[in-house]
C-alpha cells in the first residue's frame, strides 16, 4: 500500500505506540507495512527483520493420482513445515539426514499439495488485562408503548477480552451519537478505559470499510483521542476477528432478553445493569474457567487506563460545502472561512456556544461564536484582498497610499483628518480616487496651495488643478479660509451701521 496514510490511521498508530505496542505488532494488527508504521510512529527501536511463519495443518493424502515418493516422509515433512523451513531446506535435510533420493521437484509438489488441501487452523488470540474490548450490536427486547405500539431496540455489548466483563445498553437507533454515549457509559461502568476497541464495520462508526485503511467518522476519532484509546475495525465479513463479543451478544439475547418486553427503554437498561451484576458477573466462564466479576476486579480493572477528568464534549458535526461567498451554513446561519477553501468541503462542529471548522485532515481552521439564525458571521481575515474596499483597509493604509502621491499631499491629508475628524475618511478616499483622473504631481501641487490657506475640501483641490495651480489665480476662487467670514455676516454688519 502507499506510504501515505489518512489522519485516522496515523492517530491509531500514535495511540498504540503510546500504549507501548511494538511497531511490528501494530504492522501485523493493522495490515500496514512495517516501514510505514515506523515512519509515523517515529520509532527507531524496532529494527529486526520480520519473520513470517506459515505452518500448514495436517491433512489426509489425496485419494486420487499416483502415490508420491515423499509419502514415506510425510510426518518428517510436516514437522519441518511446522518449523517454518522452506521446501528446498526440507529437500536438503531429507537427502543429507535421511538418505532420500527424492527429487526437489517431488518435494515441492508434495508440499504444495499439503498446503493446498489443508485449511490453516484459526489462531486463538488472548489478551493481557486492560488491552482490548470488543464491541457489537444485537437485537434487543421490544418496548411496548402505552398505546400498544411495539418498538424495536438494539442492544450494544462491550466485552473486555481478558476477563469477559461486559456492559450492555439498549438503544432505539444505531447512530454515531448513541454509539459514543454507550461507549462512554461502559468506560465509566468499568472504571477505566481499554487500550484498544475492536469493532465491526458499523455504520455508526465507520464511513468506509477497508481492512488496511478504514475511514472512521471524525467524531469517533476525536472521542478516542479524548479517552486515549484506539479503535480498530475488524476485516469486513470476518466475524471471527471479534469472536468474544459475538458469543457475548448471543448470551445477552438468549439469557437476558429472550421472551421479555419492557414498557420503556430506561426500564430495559435498568434490567440489563442488574442482570450483568447478578448473572453475567457471577458465572464461571467456559474459556477462562474463572468467575468473570472476580477476575475483572483482581486483574483487569487495575490495568485499565484512567478516565479523563471530564466527559467527551457534546457537539453536532457535519460536512459542509464552502459557498462562493466564502461562507458555510450551520443551522440557517452563515460563517466565514479563509478564502482558499471556497468551493471545497470542510467539517463543521457546533454546540450551543461555538462553531468550529476543520479541513479534511481535521485540522482546525477557524472558530466562530454562535449567532442567531439569518445572520452572517464574517472575520476580517477571511475577506479576499481583491474584495476589500479602501475604507475596510483602514486609514493607515490610505495614508500610505497618499504618501506615494507626494509629501504635500500627505501633509494635507494629515491636517485634513485632524480638522474634519471621521468625515475626513471619506475625503481621504476621494483624494485617492483623484489619481484616476489627474497626475500625481498636479494633485501634490494643489495640496500645497490648499494647505497654505488651510483649505480642506476636495472641491478646492479640484479648482486649483482646473486653473493650473497658479497662486494668483487661486486667490480669486478660494472661498474657504479661517479669516473669510460668511457673506451673511457682512449683511448684518451693514444693517447695523445704516440702522
Amino acid at each position: 500500500m502507499a506510504n501515505y496514510l489518512k489522519m485516522t490511521k496515523r492517530s491509531v498508530i500514535q495511540t498504540l505506540r503510546e500504549r507501548n505496542w511494538s511497531c511490528r505488532r501494530i504492522s501485523r494488527e493493522l495490515g500496514i507495512h512495517l516501514d510505514t508504521v515506523r515512519k509515523y510512529a517515529k520509532s527507531d527501536n524496532d529494527n529486526s527483520k520480520q519473520v513470517t511463519n506459515a505452518p500448514p495443518g495436517s491433512v489426509a493424502q489425496s485419494s486420487t493420482g499416483p502415490v508420491s515418493n515423499c509419502e514415506p516422509y510425510r510426518e518428517i515433512i510436516k514437522n519441518k513445515l511446522d518449523m517454518g523451513l522452506s521446501r528446498r531446506r526440507i529437500w536438503q535435510d531429507l537427502r543429507d539426514d535421511h538418505g532420500s533420493d527424492v527429487s526437489y521437484h517431488s518435494v515441492r509438489r508434495f508440499v504444495n499439495r499439503l498446503s493446498k488441501n489443508s485449511p490453516v487452523p484459526f489462531r486463538r488470540l488472548e489478551c493481557r488485562p486492560g488491552e482490548e474490548a470488543q464491541i457489537d450490536f444485537g437485537t434487543g427486547a421490544p418496548v411496548i408503548t402505552k398505546d400498544g405500539r411495539r418498538k424495536r431496540t438494539h442492544v450494544i455489548r462491550v466485552v473486555l477480552s481478558f476477563s469477559r466483563k461486559s456492559y450492555s445498553e439498549a438503544v432505539f437507533r444505531q447512530t454515531g451519537d448513541n454509539f459514543i454515549n454507550c461507549l462512554e457509559n461502559a468506560f465509566h461502568h468499568f472504571g477505566g478505559v481499554p487500550q484498544t476497541l475492536i469493532i465491526d464495520n458499523l455504520k455508526a462508526a465507520v464511513n468506509k470499510a477497508d481492512w488496511y485503511d478504514p475511514e472512521i467518522h471524525p467524531k469517533i476519532v476525536s472521542f478516542c483521542r479524548h479517552y486515549g484509546t484506539a479503535i480498530l475495525p475488524c476485516k469486513p465479513y470476518t466475524p471471527r476477528h471479534k469472536g468474544k463479543v459475538e458469543k457475548a451478544v448471543a448470551y445477552v439475547k438468549n439469557n437476558a432478553l429472550k421472551g421479555r418486553s419492557f414498557k420503556s427503554l430506561s426500564e430495559q437498561n435498568q434490567f440489563l445493569l442488574s442482570w450483568e451484576s447478578r448473572i453475567a458477573d457471577t458465572r464461571i466462564h467456559g474459556t477462562t474457567r474463572k468467575q468473570v466479576g472476580k477476575l475483572f476486579t483482581e486483574q483487569e480493572k487495575p490495568a485499565l487506563l484512567r478516565l479523563p477528568v471530564g466527559r467527551f464534549p457534546s457537539f453536532t458535526e457535519a460536512q459542509r460545502s464552502v459557498h462562493r461567498d466564502g461562507h458555510i451554513e450551520v443551522e440557517r446561519t452563515y460563517y466565514s472561512v479563509p478564502p482558499e477553501y471556497t468551493g471545497r468541503k470542510v467539517w463543521a462542529r457546533w454546540d450551543g456556544h461555538m462553531v468550529r471548522v476543520f479541513n479534511r485532515s481535521m485540522e482546525q481552521i477557524v472558530v466562530h461564536a454562535k449567532v442567531e439564525p439569518g445572520r452572517f458571521q464574517t472575520q476580517d481575515g477571511h475577506i479576499h484582498s481583491e474584495k476589500r474596499t479602501k475604507i475596510e483597509n483602514g486609514v493607515v493604509w490610505m495614508l500610505e497610499r497618499v504618501s506615494l502621491i507626494g509629501d504635500n499631499a500627505e501633509r494635507w491629508a494629515l491636517q485634513m483628518l485632524e480638522a474634519r475628524g471621521i468625515p475626513g475618511i471619506r475625503v481621504l478616499l476621494g483624494l485617492l480616487n483623484m489619481t484616476n483622473t489627474y497626475k500625481g504631481n498636479k494633485i501634490d501641487n494643489a495640496c500645497k496651495i490648499a494647505l497654505s490657506h488651510n483649505a480642506f475640501r476636495l472641491k478646492t483641490i479640484r479648482s486649483i488643478i482646473k486653473h493650473g495651480g497658479d497662486r494668483q489665480l487661486q486667490m480669486e476662487f478660494i472661498d474657504e479660509h479661517p479669516i473669510i467670514r460668511d457673506i451673511s455676516s457682512y449683511g448684518e454688519f451693514v444693517r447695523e451701521v445704516l440702522g
